[in-house]
């Protein structure tokens, strides 16, 4: 079988292998193979490779590198997010490619600084495993770079002139070279772009890969109704993969109980329809796992609808959030006048009959949330969360991403002298399951349940 992938130096069931594996993507494993050159040959002293998120970046260069079985080190810069842990992750990787005797397997290699790293991968190299071919070094999420030592990246742009050594380092990233280069000169990366997979290659990818059970014909049809949906919202590779796995027992559900045929493609299209459209709702959320929402589907019917699972209604939160939405829907539903008595630790002795004489009979969640200023709000969640915190800029900016995830609202206007007042927009069996999440007794607090 022909391969349109050819290269000299490389042996023909490998470059077969990578064309089968890297669908859609011929035209840059093509460029990067004639820019590794043969194994014993120089390569260019450093790639840059950018493109937006999945589009193939870290996934081709870990099947090239691993199907044509050349000596590499790939590592991620969030993992390692310090320059000695960078380092020690790239040499004691490259270790493992020397069969040495001069140099124990189990001896795990230090590293501190960068001259120290240079000195430690010429000697690295300098053995035979490892020095007459091309050795690479893969820097995934390479922007994380740019919270390092300044010295990193011209560095390792320049990490071949410095050793002497036949080395390509590569950077991984999805922002532009523009963004990443230092202020100072520093040698110039060749640079390589990965655009995004266009609605055709994504019919091509998700459909390579379809169940035994089934055509290969029936599950492209499959595919093409799936994009024709989500394709003008979602073209994440990942997300499509995810929603064509978890939707595609609801499209075989007419076939399976014999009320259509595979060729049926009004019917099965009739059939998946609203359910499409309830998974529209979640798109990137990834509220349950795949089988929890297999679990749903197999569940009856409510009324005709789909039972799943909204955002809103099980939205999960940072673990003070939970606590600042909870100070804000007592401080909604609550009179002023009652936080010492439920917030103070020795209020004194205070009658019941003081807090009922003016409105004995009036309740407050029928009556609707009441407007807060900030100042209460911090009182009542310092009072009820169970840790002594700092009233730090993280806890205002929790409380401002309540507000933009509508679970608080701003009441009047931002420049008000007397500062912003807020209204807590969530029900009481909401406010009580995120509680219970906390293992905090709402109800204990709560002015109309006295």
């Amino acid at each position: 079988m022909m391969t349109s992938l050819e290269h000299p130096g490389y042996p023909q069931d490998g470059l077969l292998r990578l064309e089968e594996k890297l669908l859609c993507r011929e035209s840059q494993v093509s460029l990067l193979l004639s820019l590794f050159g043969e194994p014993h040959q120089y390569s260019y002293p450093s790639i840059f490779i950018y493109g937006h998120t999945t589009t193939g970046k870290t996934y081709v260069m870990q099947t090239v590198l691993a199907e044509l079985e050349l000596p590499h080190a790939l590592v991620s810069c969030v993992e390692c997010f310090t320059s000695r842990m960078l380092f020690e992750h790239i040499l004691n990787k490259l270790q493992s490619y020397v069969t040495s005797s001069e140099i124990s397997q189990s001896l795990y290699i230090s590293c501190d600084s960068f001259s120290d790293f240079v000195r430690l991968f010429k000697q690295l190299i300098s053995h035979q495993d490892l020095k007459n071919q091309t050795v690479y070094i893969v820097l995934d999420k390479a922007e994380q770079l740019r919270e390092m030592e300044a010295n990193l990246l011209p560095g390792f742009l320049r990490l071949q002139e410095m050793t002497d050594a036949n080395v390509t380092v590569i950077f991984l990233t999805e922002i532009v070279w523009e963004k990443l280069h230092p202020n100072m000169g520093c040698f110039e990366p060749l640079i390589l772009y990965f655009p995004d997979y266009s609605k055709v290659e994504l019919q091509k990818i998700l459909s390579h890969d379809h169940p035994s059970e089934y055509s290969a014909e029936f599950y492209a049809a499959y595919i093409n109704i799936l994009l024709g949906v989500f394709y003008t919202v979602c073209r994440d590779l990942k997300e499509l993969k995810h929603l064509a796995a978890i939707n595609f027992a609801k499209f075989c559900e007419p076939v399976t109980k014999g009320e259509a045929t595979e060729s049926d493609t009004r019917k099965l299209w009739k059939n998946i329809e609203p359910h499409l459209k309830t998974a529209m709702q979640t798109v990137y959320l990834r509220e349950i796992s795949s089988s929890q929402w297999e679990k749903l589907q197999q569940e009856d019917r409510e009324a005709g609808q789909l039972k799943g699972l909204s955002a809103y209604a099980h939205v999960e939160l940072p673990y003070y959030s939970k606590f600042l939405l909870i100070a804000g829907y007592l401080a909604s539903y609550n009179p002023a006048r009652t936080d010492r008595r439920f917030f103070v630790k020795h209020h004194g002795k205070i009658k019941k009959t003081k807090f009922l004489k003016k409105h004995e009979k009036t309740n407050n969640h029928l009556l609707g949330p009441k407007p807060f200023p900030l100042d209460r709000l911090l009182a009542i969640f310092y009072s009820i969360v169970d840790s002594r915190i700092a009233p730090t800029a993280n806890i205002f900016s929790q409380i401002s991403s309540l507000v933009t995830l509508q679970l608080l609202t701003l009441v009047g206007h931002d420049d008000q002298l007397n500062g912003p007042k807020y209204k807590c927009a969530v029900s009481l069996d909401f406010i009580r399951a995120v509680a219970r999440t906390v293992s905090f007794d709402l109800i204990r607090y709560l002015y109309d349940f006295l």
